[in-house]
């Protein structure tokens, strides 16, 4: 690879850093936003937001908007345990509700 082309993929990169770090900064998203903070294609989506499954505002019936909060909160629920967690609790349980 020619150091012109190493330059212009470390440009690139950087350009890319910098817009992920501007996504960061932003209360309200737009679709195309929330598409590249999500990681997920735009069809992807449309699909989950028609199903009313990710929040969402549409102030003006047309375009879409997103709180990157809300966001944040929606990506993290329905948590798994880990497996240590679950034999943590199930210990817990039974050192709790010991029959004398």
């Amino acid at each position: 690879m020619s150091n012109e082309n190493l330059i212009l993929e470390k440009l690139n990169r950087l350009e890319q850093k910098i817009e992920e770090q501007n996504l960061l900064k932003k209360e309200v998203l737009n679709f195309n936003d929330a598409c590249s903070y999500l990681d997920i294609s735009a069809s992807h989506l449309y699909k989950l937001t028609s199903q009313k499954s990710v929040p969402h505002f549409c102030p003006q019936g047309k375009k879409l908007y997103f709180n990157r909060i809300e966001l944040d909160e929606w990506l993290q629920r329905n948590r798994q345990s880990s497996t240590d967690e679950i034999e943590k609790a199930a210990a817990n349980y039974l050192i709790q509700n010991k029959r004398s």
